[in-house]
């Protein structure tokens, strides 16, 4: 059964889709079962072409990706979740609406980053935030992806999220 993680940032156009893509590329090279999606409370309508520029030059196919609504997750026929993440601080201290996993709430937990998008120097400083960010997203993607989902309760999944939210 494929586990489905859901990244939530407000605008959906920059932290959440690094994260989206770094997760989808771990678990595809760690043939993980794993299929991650991001959305936004608030999303702007667009993928920030620096967040795109940023995966695509670690060799991730973009192709589909979108800002769109947190909401397309609440609906019946909405993959069920067993793990929300928030990336940014502002979608964290929102009040959520309520996601329905497999097997009841999904675990929830919060890695935020600061915003590349409000990068100082420019379109370059800009591109090197975006890079910066997207390795340090895909550092902790890659131990999520790692993890043995299927034989993990919730309290194992919580304890090893804590982990890698320190390291």
């Amino acid at each position: 059964m494929t586990t489905h993680v859901l990244i939530l940032c407000t605008h959906n156009s920059a932290r959440s889709v690094l994260s989206e893509g770094m997760l989808n590329h771990w678990a595809r090279r760690l043939g993980q079962d794993l299929q991650a999606h991001s959305a936004g409370s608030a999303p702007s309508g667009r993928i920030n072409a620096f967040a795109v520029e940023a995966l695509q030059g670690a060799g991730i196919d973009t192709t589909g990706y979108r800002s769109k609504s947190w909401d397309e997750f609440t609906s019946p026929d909405a993959p069920p979740l067993s793990l929300v993440i928030t990336v940014c601080d502002s979608a964290a201290a929102e009040q959520c609406p309520v996601f329905f996993g497999g097997s009841g709430q999904p675990v929830k937990v919060h890695w935020g980053y600061p915003d590349p998008s409000n990068a100082d120097g420019g379109d370059e400083g800009k591109r090197r935030a975006f890079e910066l960010t997207r390795q340090a997203i895909g550092y902790r993607m890659l131990q999520l992806a790692s993890l043995p989902f299927a034989s993990m309760s919730q309290a194992d999944l919580r304890q090893a999220l804590a982990e890698i939210a320190r390291s």
